[in-house]
């Protein structure tokens, strides 16, 4: 008779299911290896929009020029939701003046404009003098976007800024007005993100701009008083300046292209 063994035959329906768990829980962790390791170490960030904000520039109050005999009677300020464009003037004065004398050129353009002119307040937003000089012109508040007077058809969502001078072919126009120029539009545009080197779609509100009421046009984001009116306003010589300054300001954003 052959000698038989069952016992081994009786132990393996029992070992396969152990082995066969063993197996599983080795291909898991396999498995669990492999998930882990095609998991970037630091996941790629959401993109979020950079703001392009720029610091500041100093700026004189409305009380630096204008005194309590020479100030009128005004309604209250108008403001827009925003400002996405930035109007450059000249003031079409005298070139030669001190700078200490800014004040008073300043206070004889609003007696102008709100006597003769019969308007509420002075028009520009800001003015500008040789030395780099910023003044608040128009009441308000300089944070805030308030509705000028300085580009007919165009002040809603904009900001005028006037240099202290005449700036037509052949006037040199001082380094220091154009940097500061260019450090409030930086300034100004910022709070909406906009580029100084782009062009802005802008809704005409007068017949007697450059484009009829209620036509959508496109101009500069910095663009002189004559892109929008019939005029020779801010004058060839500044107008000639306004790449710089528009590169200036878009650098003063953090704007590297």
């Amino acid at each position: 008779m052959k000698w038989t063994r069952p016992w081994r035959t009786a132990r393996l329906p029992g070992a396969l299911p152990a082995l066969t768990a063993v197996l599983a829980l080795l291909l898991l962790a396999r498995g669990s290896e492999r998930a882990v390791r095609a998991q970037p170490a630091h996941p790629a960030p959401s993109p979020v929009p950079v703001l392009h904000h720029a610091p500041r520039p100093a700026i004189l109050p409305r009380s630096a020029w204008l005194d309590r005999a020479t100030l009128r009677e005004q309604p209250p300020p108008r403001y827009d939701d925003r400002v996405v464009a930035v109007f450059v003037h000249h003031t079409d004065s005298p070139n030669d003046y001190d700078c200490a004398d800014s004040p008073r050129i300043i206070r004889a353009l609003y007696s102008g404009q709100t006597g003769a002119r019969h308007w509420d307040d002075i028009g520009y937003n800001f003015l500008v003098d040789r030395c780099g000089t910023i003044y608040e012109g128009r009441a308000g508040g300089a944070d805030r976007a308030v509705t000028g007077a300085h580009t007919q058809g165009f002040n809603h969502r904009s900001a005028g800024i006037a240099a202290l001078g005449t700036f037509t072919s052949g006037a040199s126009v001082p380094p220091a007005m154009t940097d500061a120029i260019a450090a409030l539009a930086a300034w100004k545009l910022g709070p909406s993100d906009t580029d100084p080197r782009a062009r802005v779609r802008l809704t005409s509100t007068s017949g007697l701009s450059r484009y009829r009421s209620g036509t959508m046009a496109t101009l500069p984001t910095v663009a002189g008083h004559n892109d929008a009116y019939p005029t020779t306003c801010p004058g060839a010589a500044l107008t000639a300046t306004l790449p710089t300054i528009r590169a200036k300001a878009a650098h003063l954003q953090g704007r590297i292209r």
